[in-house]
């Protein structure tokens, strides 16, 4: 039996083997659209250019129309021996519009038109993934302004060091998601140049406008170099680490979320909504959303190291090693969307403890660093002193199982005989935050400030007009 794909070349069917390794169809069938929209762009240029009839493109057109309406009403038989998406849908076309659907293919390889798929793919998921990232910001936001003044431990190395505010906490991951969201739109804006005319490798002797297409693509230009337009996974590698990079944010928040959650902490406590009971015991609540987010970290990164790995080694241009790139670019970007909706909603549904916080945040004696702020600002006396002024201090209320505010001024004064009665008004954790007013400190009207500030921001974005991406 001759080949169906490649006519009279082959005069044989492939082996099974060698059609199972070869077919790309159970995951590339995720392409359609993007395969559907390139088509229509490219059989609109090919007949304003005069290289297909009018009447031909016309019945492209309608025929790849029906074809996008069979496969979203889950009509479409998807055809293993078809090997891909890209086949899959010439197939089809040919049955529905005849001799017509063999032009749409001119001045065209399957090489610029994968190449053309995933980065539109991969572009319509960046422009996802800002929006979810948007909406996590302005989550992060509105519990930082409704807990300005909740007074929480802030640690290093897990361990009590000065109080500062659950509001704080939450904008320090606004602005953690703010570098994330700037370098998914970094990669989408170098993304933006359309391969669509590359053809196999060298471009094509018919008189195609690679600027029409792009335009209709919603790209900014066509790629200047045939060869590198076929062979770049830039976009998704590029893609693919600044997922990484947002995974690892949400990684470290989802651990703290399952610190804060357990029966030693009990900083938040999350609804039925993101948690799970177990099978055996029955007083169990565990934070398994957070716990599933941390864990996606591992399938993102993995998914770009896989894709770096795969094109490291790749002569130019195109190699069927290529192939393997989908199934990284879809589950990569794909988890971290997952990700970011399920850290979006445990943030709108957690509910922080104030009064365990407050009690949290003065364990540790984390108001030292105050008492030594307040010798060099009352007594002059070098930080350094202060430091071991401040130590000794600390080691009388360990020894006595004392906070730092309740050491009588007696012994205070026996190690360092300026302090006065006026050193009790920084002890306390309420005024250690609230003196912290420095620009990007926790003080609660700096972070009231500041949430305001981000609020306003994202709600101006949010009602800014959607992209327009080119004909659907």
């Amino acid at each position: 039996m001759s080949n169906r794909m490649w006519g009279g070349r082959f005069t044989t069917g492939p082996d099974a083997v060698m059609e199972e390794i070869n077919a790309s169809i159970g995951f590339d069938r995720k392409l359609y659209a993007q395969d559907i929209r390139g088509s229509k762009a490219h059989a609109s240029m090919l007949a304003a250019q005069g290289i297909i009839a009018a009447d031909d493109a016309v019945k492209i057109q309608a025929g790849l129309d029906t074809i996008l309406s069979e496969i979203e009403a889950g009509r479409f038989e998807f055809k293993r021996s078809l090997e891909d998406i890209h086949m899959n849908v010439e197939s089809r076309l040919a049955e529905l519009v005849g001799p017509a659907a063999g032009r749409l293919h001119t001045a065209r390889s399957r090489n610029d038109q994968v190449a053309l798929d995933v980065k539109l793919w991969v572009r319509d998921t960046l422009d996802h993934l800002d929006a979810q990232v948007t909406e996590l910001m302005q989550a992060l936001a509105e519990k930082a302004l409704a807990e300005a003044g909740t007074v929480m431990p802030g640690f290093t190395h897990l361990q009590s060091a000065q109080p500062v505010t659950f509001g704080h906490h939450m904008l320090a991951y606004v602005e953690m998601l703010a570098r994330d969201r700037g370098r998914l739109r970094d990669a989408r804006a170098r993304l933006n140049e359309c391969p669509l005319g590359a053809a196999a490798l060298a471009g094509t002797s018919f008189p195609i406008d690679r600027q029409a297409t792009a335009a209709a693509l919603g790209f900014d230009r066509p790629t200047a170099n045939s060869l590198d337009s076929v062979a770049d996974r830039d976009f998704a590698l590029e893609a693919l680490s600044a997922a990484s990079i947002c995974a690892v944010h949400l990684s470290r928040f989802a651990e703290e979320i399952v610190i804060w959650t357990s029966a030693q902490f009990r900083f938040v406590r999350l609804s039925d909504k993101f948690t799970t009971g177990s099978s055996i015991m029955p007083q169990k609540r565990n934070p398994d959303a957070a716990e599933l987010v941390r864990a996606k970290t591992g399938r993102i990164m993995g998914s770009s190291a896989a894709l770096t790995m795969i094109m490291k080694g790749l002569p130019l241009t195109y190699s069927k090693d290529m192939q393997e790139d989908k199934e990284q670019i879809f589950d990569g970007l794909e988890s971290l969307s997952l990700a970011l909706a399920a850290m979006t909603g445990m943030v709108r549904d957690m509910v922080p403890d104030p009064a365990v916080l407050r009690k949290a945040a003065g364990a540790g004696y984390a108001t030292a660093t105050d008492l030594a702020d307040w010798l060099v600002r009352r007594l002059g006396i070098p930080f350094r002193e202060a430091h071991h002024v401040t130590g000794r201090i600390v080691g009388i209320a360990a020894a006595a199982d004392l906070p730092l505010e309740k050491v009588p001024l007696a012994e205070m004064q026996a190690v360092h005989a300026g302090i006065t009665e006026e050193v009790f008004e920084v002890l306390g954790v309420a005024r250690s935050v609230a003196s912290r007013t420095s620009y990007g400190g926790t003080a609660p009207k700096n972070v009231r400030q500041q949430a305001k500030a981000w609020l306003k921001r994202l709600g101006k974005e949010a009602a800014a007009p959607a992209r327009r991406e080119g004909p659907a």
